[in-house]
């Protein structure tokens, strides 16, 4: 009987392990205590699983029955066979691949590993880190030999964080095995729970590069809208007009200027960038996106002060709005989000910024970025305000008693439906 482990439980892995639980016996693995007791008692903090859907798989043992029951105790992943891990892989400082996260799941599993376990990854790596870099771990913990022993497989995740219409199941799935026949047996586990269906990749490699090449894709193609944003602007031309009467032929793919962050886009593209350079090749095109895009909060900041200098508002200790400070609309993730860029660069200029998020955890914001938030409308007047995050709350959002006489706004995303003095 297969019994799964989700190793993290955080927006890839609850949802998967949710998924799991509906035919499994599903055990959800997490590190991080407080997690645990909020999931066991029914409540998901990144929404990515409605409560009552949560609460309609949750058990409060791991059995042979199907249901989903969550722990921190590596005792109770001994009764598991099939490991699946979906942890952060993060960049450092520099911009380096950090597979601490893979590394210490890898050390976990190992302590329980068995003659016939089956260990899949998730995370999204560079071509090459399951065998080379995760594999040796686990071989080294649990004294086992790989495809002896223990097996492997790779499935790269493929969640949008907030997305309540393409949820894990209905997002085909690509998958991998350490050898053709484990590869069928993980192909056959996913394709019994994703009725999108999946695709079997031929080796783990294949998988690991086919999941780093759809967010480089998507990098490098937001990094040539950004560029026509900064030539139309000089220009003065409406960018959007412009994407929009170029959206009327077929084959126009429909990218749109924006800040660039979250845990996948900002990110995967120097998973594949190190790669190559360890096999000597230096990647121009993905690396010049990765700049670009890189350099858009900054770009914002300029554009911003710029407009409050031809209106005559003294730039130097003035107050700004910040209207959301998540990663993407409609969604508490503030991973990796460029909206702190923004506002390091405003800062820069002396400009006093108050952020308001209704979606954002204000201690989470605080842990990670050292910034106050607030989820409530502030009762003041502001010189400036930037709609950052299209945040439903947003679009339609009564600006006026957030202004003064000669305030401005700026529209990142432009989305909204209020009279805007700029907009990338």
């Amino acid at each position: 009987m297969k019994k799964i482990a989700i190793i993290g439980l955080g927006y890839v892995g609850l949802p998967l392990a949710r998924l799991f639980a509906t035919k499994y016996p599903t055990l959800g693995f997490d590190i991080n205590e407080s997690r645990i007791s909020a999931l066991n008692a029914g409540h998901d903090s990144t929404l990515e699983v409605d409560d009552d859907i949560l609460k309609r798989v949750l058990v409060d043992h791991l059995s042979d029955s199907k249901g989903l029951f969550c722990s921190n105790n590596l005792k109770d992943l001994k009764g598991c066979n099939i490991f699946i891990v979906t942890v952060p892989t993060p960049v450092d400082k520099n911009n380096r691949p950090d597979l601490t996260p893979l590394y210490k799941a890898s050390e976990t599993i190992g302590n329980v590993l068995k003659k016939g376990d089956i260990v899949i990854y998730e995370s999204t790596v560079y071509p090459g880190v399951t065998e080379d870099e995760c594999v040796p771990v686990l071989e080294k913990i649990s004294g086992l030999k790989f495809n002896e022993d223990f097996f492997a497989g790779y499935s790269p995740e493929r969640i949008n964080p907030g997305d309540k219409e393409h949820t894990v199941e209905k997002i085909l799935k690509v998958t991998a095995g350490s050898t053709p026949e484990i590869g069928i047996v993980v192909d056959e586990l996913y394709k019994s729970v994703i009725t999108a269906g999946t695709h079997l990749a031929p080796t783990i490699k294949v998988a690991e590069a086919a999941k780093v090449i759809e967010n480089s894709q998507r990098d490098i193609n937001i990094a040539f809208v950004n560029e026509l944003a900064k030539i139309f602007n000089l220009m003065d031309i409406d960018t959007h007009a412009v994407l929009e009467a170029a959206g009327t032929k077929w084959n126009f793919l429909p990218f749109k200027p924006g800040l660039v962050g979250g845990h996948c886009i900002g990110v995967d593209p120097y998973y594949l960038a190190q790669r190559a350079q360890e096999y000597g090749y230096h990647p121009e095109i993905i690396l010049a996106g990765r700049r670009l895009n890189d350099s858009m909060g900054e770009y914002v900041a300029s554009q911003v002060v710029k407009i409050m200098i031809k209106k005559g508002i003294p730039v130097n200790n003035s107050k700004l709005l910040m209207l959301g400070i998540t990663f993407k609309e409609n969604c508490p993730d503030v991973r990796n989000t460029k909206i702190v860029d923004v506002i390091a660069a405003l800062s820069d200029y002396g400009i006093n910024v108050t952020i308001y998020d209704p979606w954002a955890n204000p201690l989470e914001v605080m842990h990670e970025y050292q910034l106050k938030t607030s989820t409530t409308i502030p009762n003041d007047k502001f010189d400036a305000i930037i709609l950052g995050v299209a945040h439903k709350e947003f679009l339609d959002l009564n600006v006026d008693n957030l202004k003064k006489d000669n305030s401005i706004i700026y529209d990142v995303k432009g989305v909204s439906n209020f009279k805007v003095d700029g907009k990338l």
